[in-house]
């Protein structure tokens, strides 16, 4: 009996150690995977629902839990719903929170091919149908997510109470050499460097190697293959005919994004604020979740009607 037990606990340990070695294996290798894969799982126990909402493209994969006034949060290209998981636990106390996987991202459909703006963007209103059916939410996104956000209040007003803009939006932006797609472990690094603030640690060499996989086959990539379709959805000159409040919440140190591009919407807007989230970068959700909150909070208090233009 005794000579069981034994045998017993040594597989028991054999097959521990077996998971530790392929779940380091899968680290090493595809640290970007394990990071959505603990971001969706933090959604989970935040008490967000994962469902599903028919899209045009197929299945768009939501996150939703809490209750109060709707947030529809909106990540930002090559990431997934995880993004926000940083921030899910202060505001689900307060809000509704509404998290979808941008079309082509996470679990959403289509899972393979090019992925065009027009896809995500139908995608997003499937969503506010399904999931927003008499209300009208405020759309808070991230870079690629800031601009589709923009482009539903601007072909939808009376569905959108607010546009909350983090480090993103619907005009050209300003020429720089930042490189989103880096071929190498070096132009990956300097790509990180340009993205993130000043004191945030620089990321592991193996992550790196991730962030260059990805540029080659990740959703970011295949977005990127409609570039030449992107432009008839800029707001360019049109800008003026968003109606809805915006407020534009800044991480100030993004270097791909950066403030003066904020401030060139601000002063083509009708009604628009701006606020610094200090020593920030492009992804504030992730980089300073405890100072996005506390900007974001102060920004959807702000009274309708008062932008102006002020800077905070």
């Amino acid at each position: 009996m005794g000579k069981v037990v034994i045998r017993i606990v040594l597989g028991l340990v054999v097959l521990f150690l077996v998971a530790l070695a392929v779940g380091g294996i899968v680290l090493w290798k595809r640290p970007l995977e394990v990071d959505a894969w603990v971001s969706r799982r933090a959604l989970a126990k935040a008490g967000l629902e994962r469902t599903t909402v028919a899209g045009p493209a197929g299945p768009i994969t939501v996150f939703e839990g809490g209750t109060g006034p709707t947030l529809l949060l909106l990540h930002g290209a090559g990431d997934q719903a995880g993004a926000w998981a940083r921030v899910v636990t202060p505001l689900v106390a307060r809000f509704r929170l509404v998290i979808p996987d941008l079309a082509g991202h996470g679990g959403s459909a289509p899972r393979s091919g090019p992925i065009d703006m027009g896809t995500v963007l139908a995608g997003v209103e499937a969503v506010l149908d399904a999931r927003c059916v008499g209300e009208r939410p405020t759309l808070v996104g991230n870079s690629l997510g800031a601009w589709v956000a923009f482009l539903v209040a601007h072909r939808h007003p009376d569905r959108v109470a607010r546009v909350v803009a983090v480090n993103g939006g619907p005009i050209q932006g300003d020429t720089t050499d930042v490189n989103i797609l880096p071929a190498t472990r070096d132009e990956a690094r300097r790509t990180m460097e340009a993205l993130t603030g000043p004191s945030t640690p620089m990321v592991p060499g193996f992550v790196l190697d991730d962030v260059v996989r990805n540029a080659r086959v990740g959703p970011l990539a295949r977005f990127a293959r409609t570039a030449d379709t992107m432009p008839r959805y800029l707001l360019d000159g049109d800008l003026g005919e968003v109606t809805v409040p915006v407020e534009l919440v800044w991480g100030d140190a993004d270097r791909l994004m950066t403030l003066d591009y904020a401030r060139r919407m601000v002063s083509e807007l009708p009604d628009a604020r701006l606020y610094r989230v200090r020593d920030c970068g492009h992804v504030p959700q992730r980089e300073c979740p405890v100072e996005l909150v506390e900007v974001l909070l102060k920004a959807l208090s702000a009274p309708v009607g008062r932008g102006g233009g002020a800077e905070s």
